[in-house]
């Protein structure tokens, strides 16, 4: 086939790659890779406002567990994009970022949106690409997409300059469109051997599979692990579901404010196995794992094994593979029935204490307060949402946190939070985006008042498309995790800058065409969320929350994170 410029290289790159969904806000320095792809397979969602559009590209990388593609134009088009750029990149989301600039001819003579857009992007990226002649466009795809997922997962920028795009190629018939697959399974069998005989001495052990578990695709090997050995599995992050919450032997999320049994199992075990884990301030920077115990760290990226605690045995794996060879090693030392019987006692325990822990959390889950306490709405998502591939999207401060502290994980890659960046405003394209993808699937989305202000707009994309998605706001009418950390440190809230008043969500997107409603009492959250999805429609429900009930996550932030004064 002939290439006879840039932007045909780019459109005939991109669709050999497979790429089948590009997340768009159209720029005039795009309209060579458009006008090329305007017959091809691949389906644009075009947003409101490019953060939204990278936003609904980082949720197709977690989704898929391949890179997204967003595409957006030069200058303001290249700067709204970059929040959640490094949300990606801190949440190791493979993406990849293509944008637009200025000609090579015009730089520096004060073009439209001219600016110096690498520079800027390069230290929030796994890598900075800009190509500079239309015959290797199509080499930079590859480069671009074989980064963004080899070893950890991570955005990758391409930078295209129009003129590069509309430019000619030298030889029509030589420009070549490759194709490189990536298939990273290294493992480290002598060190898969040193675990199964740290396993074999210990009396209190604990797995904790994080999002390295989820792109490895582990969840089989995993599984059959905690079944041949009976230990104790807790998830994080894009990790959670890739063994069920219900599972026996898996005892929900890993996270020292979520009622159950973590903080008991981190603080009595005395050997923790990290899968694809990285110690945070979701961990408390690893305090809250016992001093004594042997700490094991798995992960892609050598680098990441030993950041805040020493470890005692670093294993640079990817996480299915030294999990098949752990159970190859354990099959072959016949000891899988003893290791059972080993450990009985132990989750027994384990079990004893989620039960207390869960108890002492009842009264808030099952609360008839007026206002509303939110974790009575988290507990009526939670019980709504009970098939298996039901998809659960949070956005928020304090919501995020009660609905992490309640939910019940069923299936992996189902399940879709703003992660350790804490970026607020990516809970309504994430919805978007998982329910264009899944259609036959209920997407809920569950967000704070604050949060849902970002991208409001994108309603509008989701009526048009017939995007049938339920989002749940919990409206306390301000800021609350920042408001509430301020009372937890001063003792009093500003309200000058924390306090958003009422402002009927709902109601706003009834006008655009969608279905709203309005929750006061605790016994109509249910109803309400049953009545949205059966309208068929993009719906609202806008329940009032209680202002005045802490999360355990300011708690938390006040004393140790980031609000921490």
């Amino acid at each position: 086939m002939e290439i006879k410029t840039g932007g045909q290289a780019a459109a005939q790159a991109l669709i050999k790659h497979g790429v089948d969904t590009i997340f768009t806000l159209s720029g005039g320095h795009l309209n060579p890779i458009y006008v090329n792809l305007e017959d091809s397979d691949i389906r644009y969602f075009d947003t409101r406002h490019e953060q939204a559009a990278v936003w609904m590209a980082e949720a197709y990388g977690r989704f898929k567990r391949k890179p997204g593609i967003a595409l957006v134009t030069a200058g303001p088009g290249f700067t709204n994009a970059l929040t959640p750029i490094a949300s990606a990149m801190m949440a190791c989301t493979p993406l990849v970022l293509i944008s637009g600039c200025v000609g090579l001819n015009m730089v520096d003579k004060l073009d439209l949106q001219d600016m110096r857009q690498q520079p800027v992007i390069e230290p929030m990226v796994k890598k900075a690409f800009v190509c500079h002649k239309p015959d290797r466009v199509a080499e930079f795809i590859d480069m671009a997409l074989r980064e963004a997922i080899s070893g950890r997962p991570g955005p990758v920028y391409l930078e295209l300059p129009v003129d590069v795009l509309n430019g000619a190629t030298n030889d029509p018939n030589a420009v070549k469109i490759p194709v490189t697959r990536v298939e990273s399974r290294a493992v480290d069998q002598a060190k898969a051997a040193r675990l199964a005989e740290l396993i074999a001495d210990a009396k209190k052990p604990v797995l904790i599979a994080g999002s390295g578990a989820w792109y490895s695709d582990a969840g089989d090997a995993l599984t059959e692990l905690v079944e041949k050995t009976n230990i104790p599995v807790f998830t994080a992050s894009n990790g959670r579901g890739v063994i069920s919450d219900l599972h026996p032997n898996c005892f929900g999320g890993a996270s020292p404010i979520r009622p159950g049994a973590s903080i008991h199992a981190t603080f009595g075990t005395d050997l923790c196995i990290l899968l694809g884990f990285r110690l945070n301030l979701n961990t408390m920077f690893g305090e809250v794992i016992n001093p004594e115990a042997k700490l094991v760290q798995v992960d892609i990226q050598a680098e990441e094994i030993g950041r805040n605690r020493p470890v005692d045995l670093p294993i640079h794996s990817d996480i299915r593979t030294l999990l098949e060879e752990l159970n190859r090693v354990i099959d072959n030392k016949g000891n899988a029935g003893s290791l059972k019987q080993q450990f009985a006692d132990w989750n027994d325990e384990l079990k004893k204490g989620e039960a207390e822990s869960l108890a002492q959390s009842q009264p808030m889950w099952e609360s008839d307060a007026s206002p509303i306490h939110p974790m009575r709405v988290s507990r009526e998502i939670d019980n709504f949402l009970n098939r298996e591939d039901d998809i659960l999207v949070t956005d928020g401060g304090d919501t995020t946190i009660w609905m992490n502290i309640t939910r019940t994980m069923r299936t992996a890659g189902h399940f879709l939070e703003y992660g350790l960046f804490g970026s607020l405003g990516g809970g309504l394209p994430n919805a978007n985006a998982a329910k264009f993808l899944f259609p036959e699937k209920r997407v809920l989305l569950v967000t704070g008042d604050g949060s849902m202000g970002f991208n409001f707009m994108e309603y509008e994309r989701a009526i048009k498309r017939g995007l049938s998605h339920v989002t749940v706001i919990s409206n306390d009418q301000s800021w609350g995790m920042i408001r509430h950390s301020q009372v937890v440190k001063l003792g009093r809230s500003i309200d000058s800058v924390t306090v958003l008043g009422n402002v009927e969500y709902h109601k706003i997107v009834e006008s655009m065409g969608g279905a709203g409603f309005l929750v006061t009492e605790a016994k109509d959250i249910r109803p309400a969320i049953e009545e949205a999805f059966a309208s068929g429609k993009t719906a609202c429900v806008n329940v009032m929350v209680d202002q005045d009930v802490i999360s355990p996550g300011s708690m938390a932030l006040a004393q140790v994170g980031a609000y921490k004064m």
